[in-house]
C-alpha cells in the first residue's frame, strides 16, 4: 500500500471516529478508540510505542511514547485542544526525526469537522 494510500485509510477512520463521538472528549479516547477502528481494519497498529532519544551515540529512554505508529509507516499523533500550534508540529518533526519515520499525521480531534484539525506531515 502506498504511503497516500494508507494516510487517506488513517484519515477516513479518525473522520468515523470523530464523527460518531464527536469533540470535547479526552485525546485517550479517541487514541483508543481509533486503535481500535485500524485494527478492525487489518493493520497493523502499535500503541503508545517508545521513542527512545539518541544522544552522544547512546540510546536513552526518556519516557517518550508515539500515541500509534501504522503499519511501520505512519505516526499518528492526537491531540484534543483548541487550537494546534506550530510547537506541536515541531514535535511531529522531532518524533519523525527521532523515529526513523517518514510521514506524521498530527489528529485535533477537538473542532467541529477533523478535516480542520489534520496536519500531515513528512520528513
Amino acid at each position: 500500500m502506498s504511503d497516500f494510500d494508507l494516510t487517506q485509510q488513517i484519515i477516513g477512520e479518525a473522520i468515523y471516529v470523530h464523527k460518531s463521538l464527536g469533540p470535547g472528549l479526552l485525546e485517550s479516547t479517541y487514541k483508543n478508540c481509533l486503535y481500535y477502528r485500524l485494527k478492525t481494519k487489518g493493520l497493523k497498529v502499535e500503541k503508545e510505542k517508545s521513542l527512545p532519544v539518541v544522544f552522544d551515540g547512546q540510546f536513552l529512554e526518556c519516557g517518550y511514547r508515539l500515541d500509534l505508529v501504522v503499519e511501520d509507516q505512519v505516526i499518528i499523533e492526537l491531540k484534543s485542544v483548541k487550537k494546534l500550534r506550530d510547537i506541536h508540529k515541531a514535535q511531529m518533526i522531532t518524533y519523525l526525526k527521532l523515529s526513523g519515520y517518514r510521514i506524521g499525521l498530527l489528529l485535533n480531534f477537538n473542532v467541529l469537522k477533523l478535516v480542520d484539525g489534520l496536519i500531515r506531515l513528512k520528513y
